[in-house]
């Protein structure tokens, strides 16, 4: 039997020592051989076969780290995909899963040099939420398979149907406040007819003289006083129970209970509320406050920034004001920005989300404001008590 085949003592004894992993500064990712200490590792690179791939990798040197590196972010997040899908994990714990695998692409071998600056390529590309805390860095997959973008975009759809049916509802009701309206204004029968009521006279006819009805139509022309008596004793009936029901109305008003129409304004107030309030705020263009501790040595803390853009409705992209830099936040670490009176503000949740308005005064005691709406279906519409968290000022 020879001496290094693969039952002899000395060959189980190598498999043995070869057995787990390694140090990665001691493995050829060219040659994809892994050596036990420094004299192996120095043998090996003084070897045919390691100088014929060095002569290749000398070739082409680029080409051969972007494909390690394109090959190693991929088997990253694939192991990210089935593993920790929907949850916030450390990212060493999902290293050191992924380097379970004695067959794996080497960090050495592309253009990473350190788990940090990979983690924060991640961030940087969306394909990952990245959080740094003073335990590490925390990362987060971003699932963009067709089916959930399927799913969101489905979502999506219905909650733009369901503001397209509360636009109609809104008209709806604005019609039915215009009607009401012009019939409180219309003049009353008995205000149109004269007073002086002609008493009956009685009819004289002689024997013998036949008297005749048309009951047809005449072809006489009708005149002003005839149409305004049939008008008077032959109203409309529908036009008769709507007046009634409008001062029906009007008198509730006046003896200070509630109409039937403030019943149902704020049926829709409630209804719409319940649609658009969400639990993330982030929009674009508005102006917001950094509140991390954890920036707070950088002198982010309490400075303000624009919301350039929104990646995954909960981060947001944030240009700073003074320094220009660009940071990612999580909405738990901004506030929203309150103006002076007189400038205009984004409603960024709640009832009439996404609207722009127009900041008329602040109740301090209540910190809430009061607003009037510019733009959007809503136009000229006043809201009295809008908490802070619910408006935010705009960029100019």
């Amino acid at each position: 039997m020879g001496k290094n085949e693969f039952l002899t003592p000395k060959a189980i004894a190598n498999r043995i020592k070869a057995k787990g992993l390694q140090k990665l500064r001691w493995y050829c990712q060219m040659c994809q051989k892994q050596c036990r200490d420094e004299n192996g590792f120095k043998c090996h690179c003084m070897s045919e076969g390691h100088q014929r791939q060095m002569q290749i990798f000398g070739q082409n040197p680029h080409r051969i780290v972007d494909g390690y590196t394109e090959e190693f972010e991929s088997s990253f997040l694939e192991h990210m995909k089935r593993s920790h899908r929907f949850s916030r994990v450390a990212a060493t714990v999902v290293y050191n899963e992924y380097i379970n695998d004695r067959h794996h692409v080497h960090m050495n071998s592309t253009q990473w040099a350190t788990l940090t600056e990979f983690v924060k390529y991640l961030g940087r590309t969306g394909k990952c939420k990245v959080d740094e805390t003073p335990k590490g860095w925390f990362i987060t997959y971003i699932d963009r398979d067709s089916e959930t973008l399927f799913k969101e975009r489905m979502k999506n759809k219905r909650i733009k149907a369901d503001m397209v049916d509360e636009e109609k509802q809104e008209k709806e009701i604005r019609k039915q406040i215009e009607k009401a309206e012009q019939l409180m204004q219309l003049p009353t029968p008995e205000s149109d007819q004269p007073s002086q009521v002609e008493p009956p006279r009685e009819l004289n006819v002689d024997d013998g003289v036949k008297i005749g009805f048309s009951l047809g139509s005449s072809a006489r022309p009708v005149t002003k006083e005839k149409r305004e008596a049939s008008r008077v004793v032959f109203d409309d009936e529908e036009k008769y129970e709507e007046r009634n029901s409008v001062n029906n109305l009007k008198r509730k008003e006046s003896g200070g209970g509630k109409s039937a129409l403030d019943e149902m304004m704020r049926d829709e107030e409630k209804k719409k509320e319940k649609i658009n309030r969400k639990d993330y705020w982030l929009h674009e263009g508005i102006v917001v406050k950094v509140m991390s501790k954890v920036l707070a040595e950088k002198g982010y803390y309490k400075q303000k920034g624009i919301v350039r853009k929104v990646i995954d409705k909960y981060v947001g992209e944030i240009e700073m004001l003074e320094s220009k830099h660009v940071l990612r936040v999580d909405q738990a670490e901004l506030e929203t920005v309150i103006p002076q009176v007189g400038c205009r503000v984004k409603i960024v949740n709640g009832a009439y989300r996404g609207s722009i308005a127009r900041l008329l005064g602040v109740d301090t005691d209540n910190f809430c404001a009061k607003v009037q709406i510019e733009k959007g279906p809503y136009d000229g519409r006043v809201l009295k008590a809008m908490e802070y968290e619910d408006i935010c000022k705009i960029a100019q």
